[in-house]
């Protein structure tokens, strides 16, 4: 039986990724593609480090589940559904399983080793590069990086982060900048930072899928590749709510709601480089922090406020909790230490804060905003 192998790397962890099914480690390499550096690797050369093994066979995945549910077992929500959790103590070894998915998991966190056992390719491969990332992001905090809720974009290394709660344009910032001024995009909800021996603020992605508005879409240019894409047969993330897909393939361009939440475009992180030609990056240094609110029919401007950063402008555990730490990959709070938090929060203080008023015209909000990096 052939077996393939996808390495991801990042500052100095990695873990590598093993299936026989070749559609689940191509699911990885494209999720994490050039932000994490993936790359094919001869599965002989897999043998330390951690590792998630990924396989998809019905009657191993019935006996996995079954010996959960005869053992003594609690139940939680991960990812949004039902999760069977049997923990053997004494053999170092967590035993899980999501009935909903026809998903089973055995981990092993002093081996660095986790199993994934499925029914079909692709739930098997979503949930191997989630549970990827999470081995990485134990092993970033572990060494001292923490989690920022900000959008990211490189230019010559130097990475501007903005901030804000829900809404406060946080994407489409980002997204205009990489769009109308070829920074790099490095990450649009989140990112890792870990202050560096120069005294300067290192600056990781955290791969993700995209939710993008159909508006912001539309506002940018994409609307129409998207419908020609879905058209000839290509798929945008399988999170997507199936009304998005009609509402792109119908060419209806206005937002879409139910109870009150927006339902966006999932978009690939590769589908940013071969649909929209959109640059990615790496990594870079902290150069600068926008504060930017919304106003419709505002020239984007400089404002007095003044906007500093704040426990909510940090991931924790608590703000993790669709993906708690039940198979202790991370072992740390989910968004680092405490310690890391505030080292981070000092050293982000130092750099220029920018409060900004912004209006719909992106491309415009996109000219102030490079204009304002530039300075920083």
């Amino acid at each position: 039986m052939t077996t393939h192998a996808v390495r991801l790397e990042t500052a100095d962890a990695a873990v590598t990724v093993i299936s026989a099914e070749r559609a689940v480690t191509d699911w990885s390499a494209r999720y994490f593609g050039p932000w994490w550096k993936a790359a094919e690797v001869r599965p002989e050369s897999a043998c330390t480090g951690p590792l998630v093994i990924a396989e998809v066979n019905p009657e191993t995945y019935a006996d996995t589940a079954l010996a959960v549910t005869k053992a003594r077992h609690t139940s939680t929500t991960y990812a949004k559904a039902q999760m069977l959790l049997a923990n053997d103590l004494d053999a170092g070894v967590i035993r899980g399983v999501c009935p909903e998915e026809a998903l089973a998991y055995r981990s092993e966190p002093d081996a660095a080793s986790l199993l994934i056992f499925g029914c079909d390719p692709e739930p098997v491969a979503i949930a191997t590069a989630r549970l990827a990332r999470e081995v990485m992001r134990g092993m970033l905090l572990r060494d001292g990086w923490s989690v920022l809720h900000a959008s990211a974009v490189v230019q010559d290394g130097r990475v501007v982060l903005t901030f804000g709660r829900k809404g406060a344009g946080k994407t489409t910032t980002a997204l205009a900048l990489a769009h109308w001024h070829g920074f790099g995009l490095l990450a649009n909800d989140r990112v890792f930072v870990r202050p560096n021996d120069g005294g300067g603020m290192d600056v990781l992605p955290w791969p993700s899928a995209a939710a993008i508005g159909l508006g912001l879409l539309d506002a940018l240019g994409w609307f129409d590749v998207a419908r020609e894409r879905l058209a000839g047969g290509e798929a945008l993330h399988p999170t997507q709510d199936k009304r998005v897909t009609e509402a792109l393939l119908a060419g209806l361009r206005e937002p879409l709601w139910e109870d009150s939440k927006e339902l966006k475009v999932q978009v690939f992180p590769d589908q940013f480089v071969r649909w929209f030609s959109l640059p990615l990056a790496t990594d870079g240094e902290a150069a600068a922090l926008i504060f930017p609110r919304i106003e419709a029919g505002a020239a984007p401007a400089s404002e007095q406020r003044s906007r500093s950063l704040g426990e909510h402008d940090f991931m924790s555990g608590k703000t993790e909790d669709r993906y708690p730490d039940v198979f202790e990959l991370a072992r740390v709070d989910g968004g680092g230490t405490a310690e890391s938090r505030q080292e981070a929060a000092r050293c982000l203080a130092a750099l220029p804060h920018h409060s900004v008023v912004l209006g719909h015209d992106l491309a415009a909000n996109a000219d102030f905003l490079a204009k304002l990096a530039g300075s920083a």
